[in-house]
């Protein structure tokens, strides 16, 4: 493992004040990841989804690294990781990429936080790994096919005009800096913290390659790996499980929390009636003491 070259705006060190280290996947593209805290064979994988990167757990990091161990990659072609042009963005390549990463760390013993596409990520990799997983966090998001996506994601997923959105526009990414908080507004500083690794066509590419791979039909590429991935939840209902779940999302909504609801009946709930998306921004000061204290319990 090296340290990561990529340079991190010094106006933006304050928000994240982490050393970022590099890991190279399979085909030789560099991942950039976050390794705090104590050095063990156990520790907490926060995997983020799209349009965020590592940014969005740097709040959780900080109260969680002083007393366990925290992994939290940039998925190819997001943060501050390598944007290769030509990179197979699918769910199978990035279940792949995060099995390679906890492998080469030599982990035991994984508790993992998901959020958005995170989700689909994680436990496509838990389910391939069920005895490395501990304790389960779930944050709005998505292990399961969905024919229904809102309006809004729909656009973004045409062919032509959708690229002209997502990457000519960025408009999947700074719109979420709004779209996605209900509770109050992001700073200045934090929306730049969100949106600075996507500023431009180029950096915008696997921004748009979740779009595209979000798979609502069996005739798509990804939804294979993803009828997996849910039929992998199984091996998990047994497992200590916090849910904290912002209701005033338009994307994730009840829908999606009822089905996790209904596969983990016992988890511990925190459902937060008026916080977005973005549930660890928007409701800090309430879910992440609660969040920290699962995670670090016995």
């Amino acid at each position: 493992m090296t340290e990561n070259t990529t340079s991190l705006p010094e106006c933006l060190r304050e928000l994240y004040p982490f050393e970022p280290r590099s890991f190279l996947t399979a085909n030789g593209t560099r991942m950039s990841y976050l390794d705090e805290g104590p050095r063990q064979d156990e520790a907490v994988l926060l995997l983020h989804g799209n349009p965020t990167w590592s940014f969005y757990y740097r709040n959780l990091i900080r109260t969680l690294s002083p007393r366990i161990r925290c992994i939290a990659p940039d998925h190819i072609g997001m943060g501050l990781s390598e944007k290769p042009q030509n990179y197979p963005y699918t769910l199978a390549t990035r279940i792949a990429d995060i099995a390679a990463l906890v492998q080469s760390l030599g982990l035991r013993r994984v508790h993992l936080v998901v959020h958005d596409w995170g989700g689909a990520i994680g436990f496509g990799w838990a389910g391939q790994n069920p005895g490395l997983v501990g304790r389960i966090v779930v944050l709005n998001t998505a292990a399961f096919p969905e024919k229904r996506i809102p309006w809004r994601i729909a656009l973004c997923k045409m062919p032509v005009i959708g690229p002209w959105i997502v990457r000519g526009l960025n408009g999947f990414a700074r719109p979420a800096t709004w779209m996605s908080m209900h509770r109050r507004a992001l700073s200045a500083s934090e929306k730049r913290g969100y949106l600075f690794p996507y500023d431009s066509w180029d950096n915008r590419v696997a921004v748009n390659a979740f779009v595209r791979d979000i798979p609502l039909d069996p005739g798509h590429p990804s939804w294979g790996s993803l009828q997996a991935t849910a039929e992998g939840l199984e091996h998990f209902q047994g497992h200590p499980t916090l849910i904290a779940w912002g209701r005033r999302d338009f994307c994730f909504n009840d829908l999606f929390l009822g089905r996790w609801l209904q596969l983990f009946p016992n988890a511990e709930k925190h459902l937060l009636a008026d916080a977005g998306h973005y549930v660890l921004e928007d409701a800090a000061d309430e879910i992440i003491p609660p969040i920290a204290r699962f995670l670090t319990a016995g």
